[in-house]
């Protein structure tokens, strides 16, 4: 129940988040995603903890609980997840235009740096400077991924539900063990809460 009603929050009329939303709003969440997209090495996971500092702890737009669906929304979704999530956030707080100023702070950063990097690629390639430095950001990659790993893992076990925290275990034993397809266990963990939350519901109606 408690799923449904997250989801349902976070999906919001694009009206009602957009009439919240002013030209300050607008510029801090393109200059937030442009600079966190701009700083941040290592993938999906690791800028959801950027911007969950941002937007949760420093910001206080979205409550944790949000954050989690949202990005439970963008795994589930076709697509870079780093730019699921900005669209996500930013329709969340300022309807359609602050889903575009999302998108467009998240991709132009890379975009700029790959452009410049493709145009000195044999130079970047044999540069010995260079291959250390990204061998100091894989060790600082992995920290910031064990910081959301247990960031989010403590996020399920502290609402003390059974079924969240036997999904968590089998899921991690599925994917660390037996090297399951991770799709496949987001999309049974899915189904297992989707057709929990509608019997919850259809009981509360029948009540």
């Amino acid at each position: 129940m408690e799923s449904g009603q997250a989801i349902q929050t976070a999906s919001q009329p694009a009206a009602q988040s957009a009439r919240k939303a002013d030209a300050h709003t607008l510029w801090t969440l393109f200059k937030t995603c442009f600079i966190i997209s701009g700083c941040t090495f290592g993938g999906g996971m690791v800028i959801i903890s950027m911007l969950q500092k941002k937007f949760v702890e420093e910001l206080k737009w979205i409550s944790q609980e949000e954050v989690m669906d949202l990005v439970a929304i963008a795994q589930s979704c076709p697509g870079v997840m780093a730019v699921n999530t900005s669209i996500i956030i930013g329709y969340r707080i300022a309807g359609v235009g602050g889903a575009l100023l999302t998108v467009a702070g998240t991709v132009l950063p890379p975009m700029i740096i790959l452009t410049i990097i493709s145009t000195c690629y044999v130079q970047f390639r044999s540069n010995q400077l260079v291959a250390l430095i990204l061998k100091g950001m894989q060790a600082g990659v992995a920290a910031v991924m064990i910081n959301v790993t247990l960031t989010m893992s403590g996020n399920v076990l502290k609402k003390k539900e059974v079924l969240s925290a036997a999904m968590l275990v089998c899921a991690a034993a599925a994917i660390l063990l037996f090297d399951a397809d991770v799709i496949l266990v987001i999309i049974v963990c899915g189904c297992i809460s989707g057709l929990l939350t509608w019997r919850h519901m259809k009981e509360a109606k029948t009540r």
